[in-house]
């Protein structure tokens, strides 16, 4: 069967192949493996192109078909559709044929109104669009230098951006703002605003009305409860009595600043606590069943009516007020009420014995004696550590001070509880001498948080505001500022707090002012950190000092009482330098001196009386960093006009042979040192030198502008008045010895000043000599014959006054003791060659 499958098959297939038989022979195709697979490639990608663009068709017949569109009537008509119709070409009009010509015209007027909008709109995408990406890379690199400056160390203060000069308006108010667009949002410009008020009170001396009163007006005006919440805790903390002078760090140090900081605390986590309570009641009002005479205990009632479950297997010693007897007497505790809870312990006396006694005590002096700890410590560890009821437990523990380890999670669940147990363990051993095994000190809570707990176990990322209340709470000002500030939408209120904190002497500042952001120093104790606030400052006021540097002036001025890491001046002037150099606001922030020479005051005119060091240091690092010109205006105007006409001199001196052309720095620097000539002729505060040497720069000045506008004769009555250089051979010896005398500025012109005057002498001589002269050599006419000829009208003399001038030149450059350009002497020697 088989190989009659197979004959059958080859009959087949020769009388296909009869068929085509030709007598041409028909050329074999053969294909690699590889070949044969490309083929293949290419038949599958037509055949699933074909099959993905019958899949796009049903599934947009599906999606748009029950609405009542046809796919295929939608595809004809936008193939129908083209722009081009709209801006078709016009017709040419005859000359009169007025209707096509108004016609053409109003149609051209349309294209060009629509060609106009078009690329007016288009510019204005881009414009914003790069607008939009350079605010996007901005606030990326400030989220990056303030990660940067958190963690790391040794940064400098020097944060030089390239920031453009934006007008600004001149006026002095806080809301006068020009025309340039404010990078602060709402929220910044409301603190700003309360900052210049207190600056304005402060700079007018007298009551200044505390500052954290402002922050605070500013918080309720904001819709964030948060925020609301964090001046509340700040407003709590700051409340300490004044401490005696001396460093912040020992009054951190001190158990009086202790004592207050924890009561403060404590009181806010109760209040805080008791609002809690409220807000639950109101919210469960049935559940709660409030009534009885309004106070804590009936709050208390109610509330555990809602959190205390019917059935409360382990809790011990009856009931009070139909509640459990310790769970009524820690919420008492927990809300602040200490009456309430003598109140309830008095009520329970049979059933929990001596301990009304020590809850009594403890409500009168905060914290118990001795004796009466000993005895409720020795309790604990007996009988009430092994206690069923948590709520019993945790109470022996706050007015014993008793079991400082254990954090009682069963009944203080949340953070604030937690920090709460611990501060009151703290006020109740306030009278106890600290080293004992039940013995707790708020520095040991503060390491603890800050370090063996850290960020990582309060989940600080998740939860700053949290994080930031557990240091705060704990008197660890300076690293809860330090890690509020981390976050981009935080630093504005941590710098507030950080200034607030600051004018109240609670801030430890660390003694180098380039330090980081947070730092520790080993004279301090362990728990101790210290804060750069001048950083902390001038990371916030980077986001905005090139828009508002009026508002950032407002920051920097806190900064006035810190020493400068550089010179003998604060950080106030350092910032404003630094302000200053970054936004090219010379005028408006530090004042210019107007056409009449007087000063027209700046913005840090109203900051302090005596601006001249202010100035004077701006001046000294604008000069550093090689921008004279506005360094010589900021000189002048700090009055130290020595330094100012020595730079000055300088600067005339590097330009003094350049030609005076419009817009040019010569012609800059030689308007303003006129300016400052006029005004300081009549000084008497300037050294002969440098006066003498800034005005004859001018002198010369004069000269080579006649020189160069081809004004031969008045160029050499100038330098030949001057007498800096011979116009004779018997004062060459002389001119060299006293050419020494000049300072270096002179010195160093001198080659301009010989090339120019022999340039001038020999124009001159080229202009006076006889016409006839010009087509003959000047060699063949004798000197004597021009010399006493009468009919040349004196030609003769000036010509060999000319050659003696520039003889004396060629003498006095050889006998010079300076070196002189290569080329110097040749050019003068050619043209003395030529007058001869």
């Amino acid at each position: 069967m088989a190989s009659e499958g197979f004959s059958d098959l080859l009959q087949k297939a020769e009388e296909l192949c009869s068929t085509f038989d030709t007598d041409v022979e028909l050329p074999r195709v053969e294909r690699s493996l590889q070949q044969i697979l490309d083929a293949g490639q290419k038949l599958w990608s037509k055949s699933r192109h074909a099959a993905s663009e019958d899949a796009v068709n049903v599934k947009a017949a599906t999606l748009l078909g029950p609405k009542g569109y046809g796919i295929p009537q939608i595809s004809q008509k936008l193939e129908k559709l083209s722009s081009m119709k709209t801006y078709d070409a016009l017709e040419p009009a005859k000359d009169t044929d007025v209707r096509a010509f108004l016609k053409n015209e109003r149609d051209n007027a349309l294209l060009a109104a629509i060609e106009a909008s078009k690329k007016k709109t288009f510019t204005e995408a881009n414009e914003r669009h790069w607008e939009s990406m350079r605010d996007e890379w901005e606030r990326e690199k400030q989220r990056l230098l303030n990660t940067l400056l958190g963690s790391q160390q040794g940064a400098s203060l020097d944060f030089s951006l390239d920031y453009s000069s934006i007008v600004r308006g001149q006026g002095d108010s806080f809301m006068s703002r020009g025309t340039a667009r404010s990078a602060m949002d709402a929220t910044e410009l409301a603190y700003a605003q309360q900052i210049y008020i207190y600056n304005e009170d402060v700079i007018a001396g007298g009551t200044v009305p505390p500052l954290l009163l402002k922050m605070l007006d500013v918080a309720k005006n904001l819709n964030d409860e948060h925020v609301k919440e964090l001046w509340n805790m700040v407003e709590a903390v700051s409340s300490t009595p004044s401490l005696a002078t001396g460093s912040i760090a020992a009054s951190k140090e001190s158990p009086e600043l202790h004592k207050s900081l924890v009561a403060n605390s404590k009181q806010y986590l109760e209040k805080s606590y008791l609002h809690h309570i409220r807000q639950t009641i109101n919210q469960n009002l049935q559940s709660a069943m409030l009534g009885g005479v309004p106070g804590t205990v009936q709050l208390v009632k109610s509330y555990l009516n809602i959190v205390l479950s019917q059935q409360n297997p382990g809790l011990e010693d009856g009931l009070v007020h139909e509640q459990p007897v310790w769970p009524m007497i820690y919420f008492c505790l927990r809300c602040g009420d200490l009456r309430a809870a003598v109140s309830l312990a008095e009520q329970a006396a049979p059933s929990i014995g001596e301990f009304s006694a020590y809850m009594k005590e403890y409500a009168t002096h905060k914290s118990l004696t001795l004796s009466s700890a000993a005895k409720i410590k020795l309790q604990y560890r007996r009988q009430i550590r092994n206690s069923t009821d948590p709520f019993k437990r945790l109470v022996f523990c706050v007015i014993g001070c008793c079991d400082i380890v254990d954090a009682h999670s069963g009944v203080a669940e949340k953070i604030e509880d937690f920090l709460w147990l611990r501060l009151a363990q703290i006020e109740s051993n306030s009278e106890h001498q600290p080293g004992d095994g039940d013995s707790l000190t708020l520095p040991q809570l503060q390491t603890q948080l800050l370090e063996e707990f850290g960020e990582k176990h309060f989940q600080a990322s998740q939860r700053p505001y949290l994080y930031f209340q557990v240091l705060l709470l704990t008197g660890q000002f300076e690293a809860a500022l330090e890690f509020l500030g981390r976050y981009d939408r935080f630093l504005c209120h941590a710098v507030h707090i950080a200034l607030v904190l600051y004018e109240l002497n609670l801030l430890l500042l660390p003694a180098d002012a380039q330090s980081h952001l947070i730092s520790k120093d080993p004279a301090d104790s362990q728990q101790l950190r210290r804060l750069n606030l001048a950083r902390l400052v001038m990371m916030y006021t980077r986001k905005f000092e090139a828009t508002d540097p009026r508002e950032a002036l407002q920051y920097f001025y806190f900064l006035r009482n810190i020493k400068s890491p550089v010179g003998d001046s604060n950080l106030f002037a350092s910032s404003v330098s630094e302000l200053v150099l970054e936004t090219r606001e010379f005028d408006m922030l530090l004042g210019k001196i107007d056409r009449n020479g007087k000063k027209k005051a700046g913005a840090i005119d109203k900051f302090q009386a005596d601006t001249k060091s202010v100035i004077e240091k701006v001046a000294s690092d604008t000069e550093r960093r090689g921008m004279f010109e506005e360094s010589v205006k900021l000189y002048d105007l700090a009055e130290s006009r020595e330094k100012a006409v020595r730079l000055l001199s300088q600067l005339v001196g590097r330009h003094l042979s350049e030609p005076s052309v419009e817009g040019s720095a010569r012609n800059r620097i030689g308007t303003l040192a006129f300016d400052v000539a006029k005004r300081y002729k009549s000084r008497t505060d300037l050294s002969k030198q440098s006066s003498g040497t800034f005005y004859l720069l001018l002198d010369l000045m004069q000269f080579f502008e006649h020189y160069h506008k081809q004004d031969y004769d008045h160029a050499l009555d100038i330098i030949t008045q001057l007498k800096i250089i011979p116009m004779s051979l018997e004062t060459v010896e002389q001119k060299v010895n006293s050419f020494k005398y000049y300072e270096e500025e002179i010195r160093q012109a001198l080659p301009d000043i010989l090339l120019a005057t022999m340039d001038t002498l020999h124009n001159i001589y080229k202009k006076v000599r006889p016409a006839h002269v010009g087509g003959s050599s000047i060699s063949q006419l004798s000197r004597s014959s021009l010399s006493i000829s009468v009919e040349d009208g004196g030609r003769g003399t000036k010509l060999c006054s000319l050659r003696d001038n520039a003889r004396s030149l060629i003498t006095f450059a050889g006998m010079m003791p300076y070196r002189l350009p290569g080329d110097t002497s040749a050019r003068l020697v050619q043209m003395e060659v030529l007058m001869n």
